[in-house]
Order: C-alpha cells, then structure tokens, then sequence
C-alpha cells in the first residue's frame, strides 16, 4: 500500500514538472502560402507562383519601384510573417519573407517594370540596342557623317513625370528634338522622375548593313519572319516552299514596321515542310533563309472511345501504359462513387461510339466526406491522402496549337455544398455552379512542381498554394471557357489558345474539364453535369 502511495505521488510530482518530460510528438505539416495579394499601381493583376513561393507584382512605368505600397495580403490562416507586408516597399530587389506555422517557408515578393523608351533616328537601320544596366543607347545608321543626325523620337522615362535636359538644352521635349543633332561622340541625357535624376548616353553608329535577319519562328501552319533594315526603306518579305520556282510576295499592310525592324506573319503553312524566305529593304535583299515547319500533334483518345474497368474503378484509357487522360474516380472510388464515365450519348455526326460523362457528387460514408467535382483531365491521379487527393497534371508535348475545339452538353446547378471560398469569391447557396475547360501549354519540370517527368504539375488539394496558376512564368500559352447557364443539347465550342511568345517552345499540354468550377476548393453543385466529345486541337488561324 505504501509503496503504491510512492508511485502516485511520483507520478504526481511528474505532472507538475512540464519541462522534464520530452516531447516527441510530431508538429503538424502546414504549408504556409501567400494566397492573396493587393498594391497600388498595378499594371495588372499579381502572380503567384506557389511552387516558387515567389509573388510577382506587374507595375505601370509611372509607379515609384522603390516606394510600392502593398495595400491588402491574405497569407494561410495561422501562419505569422516575418515582417509586415502590408506597407511601403523597395522592390528594385526582392523583398525576403519568411511565413511560419510550425515549419518555415520562405517567400519572395518582387515587382516586374518596363519602362517604354524610345530613341529613334531618322534612315536608322535595325533597331536601338538597349543597356538598361548601363543606360545606354544605340543606333545605326547608313551614313558616317553623325553631325547632322535627325532625331525622330526620344522618351527616356516614364510618360507625363519626366524631365529630361543635356547640356545646350535644359528642357529637352518633342518640339526641339533637332537641337541633338551632333552625334560623333555619345551624348549625355539627364532623365528626372521621382525626385531623381539618372544620366543616360545615346550613341549613333555607321553600319553598311543594310537589311538583315532577327529570326524566324516556325509553327506547324504558320511562320513569324523578324528582320531590320533602313528605318525611311519599304520592308517586304517573300517566301516560298522549297522546290518552287515563284515566290510568294508578302502583302505590305501585313507588315509590322516598329523603327529598322520589321516582322510578319505567314499563315496557310503545310506541316513539317521545308520553305525558304528573304527579307528586303528598298532594293536590298536579305540572304535566303531556311524554315521546316513543325508537326501539327493529334490529341490522343480526344474522341473518348477509350475506357476500361478492370477493377471498381472506370479509366478513360484502356490500359496505363497507353494512358494519357485521367480523371478523379480514384479518390471517389474509396466511397463507392464515379465522378467520370463513358457514355453512348455521342453528338450528332461522331464516327465514335462513345463520349465522356462527368458528373459532380457528394463523395461521403455515413453522410461524412466531401463535394467532389465531375472531371477528366490529362495527366494521372497520383494518390488520396484522407480525404484529399493529390492529382499530376501534363503529359509530354512540344507544338503549338492555336485553339481546342470540341463538343459540349452541360447541366447547370444551384450551390448546395460549400467547403473553402475560392480566392475573391463569396458563393452561397442562391449562386449557380459553373463549369470549366481550360487548356495550358508550358515549360513545367517535376523538380519545380512536385509531379513525374511525363506530367509534371501537381496539384494537392488540402494546399491551395499549389492550385495552378495560369500566370506562373513557365505558363506560355492559355485558354479558358467558363459555363455559367446550361447547354442543352450538343454544341460545338472553339477555346482560343493565347500564346505569350511566338519562339517559346512547350515541353508539356494540359487540359482540365470540370462540371464544377470550384472542386477544388470542394465547393459546387451537385446536380452538375457535363457531356464531352471529339476533343480536337487546331493549328491553322484559317480554321478559327
């Protein structure tokens, strides 16, 4: 009995001393993410890359880099910042914060500027050669006397706060412009805005070049021909299939002329063919330049006909290795559901016997689980993890397609389940659902993402800091439509691709379709319903 007594009040005594005990519990993983974002003088909106935890804030030329003032920021619930975000800032260099729940995670917020400057002369050839760094400026011109240079245009700063004066003349403007006409040796420009004042040199060159080549961009039916030549010169472009004996002018109202520089846009290209072009100014001529254009990919199973069961679970491929759409039927399966299924409702004229039916849910046992959104996807569903699933978007694909074209029926709903409020939203149950298919083409890597090598793009839904983001650096072209009524019977759809750069060249295609919008924030309706069918990609402007 006594002995018993010695136990408890050593047991006791342990209670009371907290900081003998070792604690060897685990803390809780939470990704701390910056979701949301506000500044003034924006040029558009921010992008946030949560795979870089980097947030990029675009300014007009007019705002103060090194006084941007951050007027809203929303970071994960819980989370504490190393410093206050909310604020004045100097961006000229990125600005370290560190968000801490648990663990640490360090973020960037850095700001994007371009400042529009012009400096052009008169027979300039080519274009002005920029050095930001150093603040220098250069043109060439076909001439070797440089006393009398004629300059045409001059904007050294942002527009309407910008005073710019060099040495003869104290107010430099548009209306004596002629008064910085010597230029055998650099001239100095003094450029105030912001209270500051930099000093930049302008610099002109002889050059015998007369017309030259900048690059051409080949694409599977079209070409982009870039070249510079005498700014006062006529440009043209002639091109033609290799083999033929005519060539093909290129009409003068489809050049754009910006200073020397010229470009313009062929279209009507047959794919993986061999053509050749030159670029002219006035009578001078370019050598001729080579170009094999690409080939125009197909969308693999972009029909649908291809399903398989081999188990519980419905794949709209017929077996992995040939596998290139997936869809969320994996994390619905564990409850019993199918989100996505094939279907002998085809649109009218369809040499195929099948299409995609996909059908949003409330994925539950015993009334416990949560809304899942109809949806099929290129890429592979990697895994559930509770009651939350970890999807790889992307497969392999280097080409560029300029729209998706496909069929549709679609079954619009009131909102009945509400999880998470998607980032500047606030539904409730008076708003209708809305469904989506979008399609992206970028540079993405694993490494970067978090996915494989063949889809490389993963998207976890328990953490909203790795939801896609259409304006992430490695994104180079998108295209989105938005559902928000009912489509009753099969109709034909055309989503525009927007490319961002005529020479980027993708390393993987992505396209995401969901009866439900919001699914990944487990918010939706669910009595949506979407019907998919002859998926197809287009290469030729000529057939938007």
């Amino acid at each position: 009995m006594n002995r018993l007594k010695l136990l408890c009040a050593a047991l006791a005594a342990s209670l009371t001393l907290p900081s003998c005990i070792e604690n060897d519990l685990p803390y809780p993983v939470v990704v701390c993410a910056i979701e949301s974002i506000a500044a003034e003088g924006l040029a558009g909106d921010p992008a946030i890359d949560a795979s870089a935890r980097r947030v990029t804030l675009p300014l007009l030329e007019t705002t103060d880099i090194r006084e941007v003032r951050i007027t809203e920021a929303t970071i994960t619930e819980g989370a504490e910042a190393s410093l206050a975000i909310v604020g004045s800032h100097d961006l000229r260099l990125p600005l370290a914060v560190t968000l801490s729940r648990y663990q640490d995670y360090a973020w960037t917020i850095e700001a994007s500027q371009t400042i529009e400057r012009r400096f052009a002369v008169a027979g300039q050839i080519g274009a002005t050669v920029w050095d930001e760094a150093d603040r220098t400026a250069r043109a060439y011109v076909g001439t070797d006397e440089l006393t009398s240079v004629e300059v045409q245009a001059l904007k050294l700063g942002p527009a309407g706060i910008t005073r710019m004066s060099c040495a003869d003349v104290p107010d430099l403007n548009e209306s004596n412009l002629s008064a910085l006409h010597d230029f055998t040796t650099p001239r100095r420009v003094d450029v105030t805005y912001h209270g500051r004042t930099e000093s930049w040199y302008l610099t002109v060159e002889y050059t015998d070049l007369k017309v030259d080549w900048s690059r051409i961009d080949a694409w599977s039916h079209s070409a982009w021909l870039y070249a510079q030549g005498q700014s006062d010169a006529q440009p043209g472009f002639r091109y033609r299939e290799e083999g033929a004996e005519e060539w093909i002018e290129v009409d003068a109202a489809a050049i754009a002329v910006d200073g020397g520089s010229f470009s313009t846009q062929i279209r009507g290209l047959r794919p993986q063919t061999r053509y050749e072009a030159v670029a002219s100014s006035d009578a001078d001529l370019t050598e001729v330049r080579s170009f094999t254009t690409e080939a125009a990919l197909p969308l693999p199973n972009g029909g649908f006909e291809e399903w398989s069961k081999p188990g519980k679970i419905v794949y709209p491929y017929l077996s992995a290795d040939d596998a290139f759409w997936d869809s969320g039927n994996k994390g619905s399966a564990t409850v019993g559901e199918t989100i996505c299924e094939g279907d002998a409702d085809v649109r009218p004229g369809s040499s195929g016997t099948r299409s995609a039916r996909l059908t949003s849910k409330f994925a539950s046992v015993l009334g416990i689980g949560k809304f899942a959104a109809g949806n099929i996807f290129i890429g592979t569903y990697a895994e559930t993890v509770g009651t939350n699933g970890k999807v790889n978007f992307g497969r392999p694909f280097a080409a560029h397609p300029v729209a998706l074209r496909g069929w549709l029926k679609y079954t619009q709903g009131k909102i009945d389940r509400i999880d998470k409020q998607p980032p500047g939203q606030t539904l409730t149950t008076d708003d209708y659902d809305q469904g989506s298919i979008y399609v992206a083409l970028g540079t993405w890597t694993a490494a970067a993402y978090g996915g494989t090598d063949q889809s490389p793009v993963q998207i976890y839904t328990k953490d909203q800091s790795t939801f896609f983001d259409k304006n992430a650096p490695d994104v180079l072209a998108f295209g989105e439509l938005v559902l928000t009524e009912s489509v009753d019977g099969w109709t034909q759809f055309t989503i525009p691709i927007e490319w961002r750069r005529t020479d980027a060249v993708p390393t993987h295609l992505m396209i995401v379709c969901s009866a439900s919008r919001w699914g990944d924030y487990f918010t939706g309706s669910t009595a949506n319903r979407m019907s998919l069918d002859d998926f197809e990609l287009i290469y030729d402007y000529g057939d938007l």
